[in-house]
């Protein structure tokens, strides 16, 4: 009988700890994540959104009819600016980590510590276009045409605002200035240690 009960008191002490354990939220380090971390989660979410990007374009063709590939262009853009705001803006204002950033341990925060509002993801989503606007004015200047050169000159002017963040003791990226955001390393919390049996 003895041995029995100790049988359950474990069981039962495990399952509490596992319970608490899940119940305790994610703690950040407020370690700001190495810029080629960074990088790296940035080109994950190019990947991970470039699918639904594609899948978006498609239908937006076909419900407007589009049959040159140059027609309808401005509403194009319009309609993937729109859902890029509502995909960053929504994710970043609920838990501050977009898909990409949770595979990267990355979440964006206040520079208080403090969750973001939507209002203030909103405006880091419109200050983000800093990594794009001076290569595509660049590009544009320049009369670049074809897919090469403009990607080339994206890929360029994305590294060398990246590293701008060197020039900050943080290492923050400048629209996060701009904000009053930072990105910070958050791990999911380590479950706690049953107590031993012994």
């Amino acid at each position: 009988r003895d041995l029995l009960r100790l049988a359950r008191a474990s069981r039962l002490g495990r399952a509490t700890a596992a319970v608490s354990a899940s119940a305790r939220p994610a703690s950040p380090t407020g370690a700001t994540p190495s810029v080629a971390r960074r990088l790296a989660c940035f080109a994950y979410e190019g990947v991970l959104l470039a699918g639904v990007l594609l899948i978006i374009g498609a239908l937006h063709s076909g419900l407007t009819q589009q049959r040159p590939a140059l027609q309808g262009r401005s509403s194009l853009q319009a309609v993937l600016f729109v859902v890029l705001a509502v995909y960053f803006t929504g994710f970043w204002s609920r838990g501050g980590q977009t898909v990409a950033m949770k595979t990267w341990h990355i979440r964006l925060v206040m520079h208080d510590g403090t969750p973001v509002s939507p209002g203030r993801a909103a405006l880091r989503y419109l200050a983000s276009w800093l990594w794009f606007l001076p290569a595509l004015a660049i590009a544009r200047q320049a009369g670049l045409t074809g897919i090469g050169p403009i990607v080339g000159t994206l890929g360029a002017g994305v590294l060398a605002y990246a590293a701008l963040a060197w020039l900050r003791a943080d290492r923050q990226f400048w629209h996060d200035a701009l904000c009053a955001t930072r990105l910070v390393t958050w791990r999911p919390a380590a479950p706690a240690q049953a107590e031993s049996d012994a």
